[in-house]
This record gives C-alpha cells, sequence and structure tokens, in this order.
C-alpha cells in the first residue's frame, strides 16, 4: 500500500515540470524539443525540491499565493466572457466528424479530481486535522468544481472555434478571443504557477509519507531523517526527486497514466482495507468515522471501484509494463526490508521494539 501511493505520487510530481516546460514553450520555442528541453525540466525539477527542502511553512503559504494568481486570469475571462455568451453553442458540443480519444479523457479527467487522501500525510503538520481536514476539503471540493466548469461553460459558450482546436493550453488561446493578448500571457504564466504550487504540495506528501512510515518501522529509521536547518524530511525530498527526475522525460500522457494506474491499485486496496476493518473490528476507538452501516459503505466504495477498474483497464502497455515493474520492485523490497528487521541489518524506529516487546 505505501508503495502504490509512495509511487504513483512521486510519478505524478513528473508531470508539473513537464507541464511547465509546455506552456512556457509557447514563449521560449527552443524548449520545444531537445536538449533545452531536457535541462529545463531537470534544472525546474531541482530548484522546486528545493523549495521544498525549506519548509512546509513556506510550501503551504506559496501555494495560497499561487492559487490566487493562476485562478484570477480565469475569473476575469468568465466575467469578460459573459455579454458574448451564446447559449445554444452549448448543444452543439457533439460536432460531427472530430475524433474523440476516449482513454485520453478518462485519464485526464481523473488525474485532475484524484489525490485527494495525500493530505493525510501532512496531517502532524496541522493545527487540529481532525475539524482542518473535512472543512478544508469541502472547500477545495467546491471551488475545484467551479474552476473547472464556470470557465469552461464561459469560453463554449463566447467562443466559436472548431472542436479540434481544443487541445493543452486552448483556454489561453481563448483568452486571447476574448479579452486580448495580455489576458493570453497572464493564464499561460499562472499556468506554470499551477503546476509549481501542485509539484510542491504533492512533494511535501510523498516525502512526508516515508517519514511516517518510518516512524512506524515499516521502513529503516534513516527515511525518517530530518534537516538539521529547515527540520524537513531530507531523504524523502531527496528520494522523490530523483524518481521524478528519472519519470519526467516519459510522455506526459503516459506520466499520468502510469501515476493513475497505480493510484487506483491503492486505492482500491484502502477501500478493501477500510471495510474489512469496519466488519472485522467495528468497536475500536476511530478518531474519523463515516456514518453509515457496512452495506452503505460497500455501496459508497463500489461506485468509485467501477471508475477505478476502467481506468485500469484502458491502460496502454507501456504503462502496464511500467506500473507492473514497480509493483514487483515493491514486493522484491517489502521482502527486503523483513529480512533486515529480522536479522537486525538496519537501525528501525522505537515501534518496532515496542511491538516486539
Amino acid at each position: 500500500m505505501g508503495s502504490w501511493k509512495f509511487l504513483s505520487g512521486v510519478i505524478n510530481i513528473a508531470a508539473f515540470p513537464v507541464l511547465c516546460v509546455d506552456y512556457l514553450e509557447k514563449i521560449i520555442h527552443p524548449l520545444e524539443s531537445g536538449w533545452p528541453r531536457h535541462f529545463s525540466i531537470l534544472i525546474s525539477t531541482l530548484v522546486l525540491s528545493f523549495v521544498n527542502y525549506t519548509g512546509l511553512a513556506i510550501v503551504g503559504w506559496a501555494a495560497v499565493l499561487l492559487g490566487v494568481i493562476s485562478l484570477s486570469p480565469f475569473i476575469i475571462m468568465s466575467l469578460i466572457a459573459i455579454p458574448k455568451i451564446q447559449p445554444h453553442r452549448w448543444l452543439s458540443l457533439g460536432q460531427k466528424g472530430v475524433k474523440r480519444d476516449w482513454n485520453l479523457f478518462f485519464n485526464t479527467l481523473f488525474w485532475n479530481l484524484n489525490f485527494w487522501d495525500n493530505v493525510s500525510t501532512l496531517a502532524g503538520e496541522v493545527d487540529k486535522p481532525q475539524k482542518t481536514f473535512p472543512r478544508a476539503l469541502l472547500v477545495a471540493v467546491v471551488f475545484t468544481c467551479l474552476a473547472y466548469l464556470v470557465p469552461l461553460f464561459a469560453v463554449i459558450g463566447a467562443v466559436s472555434v472548431d472542436q479540434r482546436d481544443w487541445g493543452s493550453g486552448f483556454h489561453a488561446d481563448a483568452a486571447e478571443m476574448i479579452a486580448g493578448k495580455w489576458l493570453k500571457v497572464w493564464i499561460e504564466v499562472g499556468a506554470v504557477l499551477s503546476a509549481i504550487g501542485l509539484f510542491e504540495a504533492q512533494l511535501s506528501s510523498c516525502a512526508y509519507q516515508l517519514e511516517g512510515m518510518a516512524n512506524l518501522a515499516i521502513l529503516p529509521k534513516l527515511f525518517g531523517s530530518r534537516s538539521k536547518w529547515f527540520n524537513t524530511p531530507w531523504v524523502g525530498i531527496l528520494l522523490s526527486t530523483l524518481i521524478t527526475i528519472g519519470m519526467s522525460y516519459m510522455d506526459f500522457t503516459d506520466i499520468i497514466s502510469s501515476a493513475n494506474f497505480l493510484y487506483s491499485l491503492g486505492m482500491l486496496l484502502e477501500f478493501s482495507s477500510f471495510v474489512w476493518l469496519r466488519t472485522k473490528l467495528p468497536e475500536i476507538k476511530r478518531p474519523y468515522r463515516v456514518p453509515l452501516r457496512i452495506p452503505g459503505l460497500v455501496l459508497m466504495c463500489l461506485i468509485p471501484s467501477a471508475f477505478l477498474v476502467v481506468i485500469m483497464v484502458i491502460a496502454t502497455k507501456i504503462v502496464y509494463l511500467v506500473s507492473g515493474l514497480m509493483t514487483f520492485g515493491a514486493i522484491g523490497w517489502y521482502f527486503l526490508m523483513k529480512f533486515c528487521r529480522e536479522h537486525k541489518v538496519l537501525n528501525y524506529s522505537v515501534a518496532e521494539d515496542e511491538e516486539e516487546r
């Protein structure tokens, strides 16, 4: 479980430097291919990882600031588009002759709306997480839905274009049609800043997950080491960064598909564990408890599980290969850690000593 969630997270991180370069290449054309593109992905990954190393407080406030800056142009574009909206355009979305890539659609949709549970690894750094998390998640879900739907319907209603032109970065082109060049540049800059914020949040989640696994003696104590200067889990940040760099040179679609596949495996295991624990240990004290009985819990988990299975079925061969190799590697890592604990090869946390006693 830990391996699937961690690996899906670090693969997901790899998508954000690629997104940054994809937007910057519209302004800096040499970044479209070759060594300038690869070098820029490497440097951006290293710089953003160092920012994460400086502390979660900085990452948190920076994410809020970047969120405001990146969402503002979409709000402005939607407001300017209102007088130009023609509702009949909303009814003509099923344009004939346009080839639809449903695999890409479902993978992108899933990628844009998943990884909510990753926030749990940061609970130790949050004041009163039992109250803070539910409120924050509710607000985030509402804002996420509005941030996708409002600009989408505003642009569709205000701009008449061929649906074949709707690709990565088209919102920036639509902004230029609606308001002018200045808004296009703002959206492109905002998209880069948004990717930076997502990179920092995801990297923090992965690094603190490794620290938590070390505290539970699932990983050696080394993985829980913190920096003397910034009190951040530097081993987790370093390992996550190295894997991210290796994955960032894959095709963008394969990156998000691989992240989705491993995440789906982890979520299916998470759902089954959730129902199993409620069945076997119904009276155990829980800091969080879903107010449903077993039939309701099963139904609640079956709906997203069906979508998870769809995401896994439509994966490509390269995604199956990458995910399979990483899964077998995780199984091998599990038995290696078990051997190291039994033979005292590595040092583990106090939790392991308490478990033995």
